[in-house]
């Protein structure tokens, strides 16, 4: 499902729990060196995990004591996607239907 590593934010001091935790869910994670969240938190990325179910899998991640979040957005759709091109910025806002509308702003 995903290219690249799922970052997933820990409390240094849980870091080796979180890394065995991890592995058994088939994720071979490693510190992003040289960088602290600003409240000092640490950021473990996880490549070649396997997602099946990324609303489950989002959850049983975030229930890993020592993990404060992870960038695996499943439990509900976005509601704003920002798209970044040579072109220039486009904003785009989900409707109740899940169809993406361009904003009425003048931000692409």
């Amino acid at each position: 499902m995903r290219k690249f590593p799922l970052p997933v934010e820990v409390v240094p001091i849980e870091q080796s729990y979180v890394v065995r935790e991890l592995i058994k869910l088939s994720g071979h994670p490693k510190l992003r060196a040289c960088f602290i969240i600003d409240n000092g938190n640490i950021i473990l990325d996880v490549p070649s995990l396997k997602i099946y179910n990324p609303t489950k899998l989002g959850a049983k991640i975030d229930n890993i004591a020592g993990v404060v979040t992870n960038r695996l957005f499943a439990m509900r759709p976005t509601d704003i996607l920002l798209l970044g091109s040579s072109a220039g910025l486009k904003l785009l806002l989900y409707n109740d239907r899940y169809n993406y509308l361009r904003c009425g702003c003048d931000c692409y």
